[in-house]
């Protein structure tokens, strides 16, 4: 699935995954698309990881915990909801409950 998720028309100077997409398939086809791939490669890769960029690897992890956060929220992470538009109006919802500082 990752290969035609890549395909998808926006563009982006780099696509960062986890180790699970470390294949030199997916790395040739975010290059082959003007991208540079953020994804650290496996323990037993020889080439290792000193090109990555850690420093935006590391954000990764934001956008982790939001998903996370946004779980905590029973009809989020049940789809309650059987129309799309009630369900982004709860995703919204949701989204400005963790965003208020309370």
């Amino acid at each position: 699935m990752a290969l035609v998720l890549i395909e998808q028309p926006p563009e982006s100077e780099a696509i960062i995954a986890d180790k699970g997409y470390d294949s030199q398939a997916i790395r040739e086809q975010i290059q082959a698309k003007g991208s540079t791939p953020v994804i650290p490669r496996k323990e037993n890769s020889t080439i290792g990881n000193k090109d990555l960029d850690w420093h935006l690897y590391k954000l990764r992890h934001l956008v982790e915990n939001a998903f996370a956060r946004l779980k905590h929220f029973r009809a989020v992470a049940t789809r309650y909801d059987k129309l799309k538009r009630n369900f982004v109006s709860m995703v919204a919802l949701a989204c400005a409950f963790i965003w208020l500082p309370m």
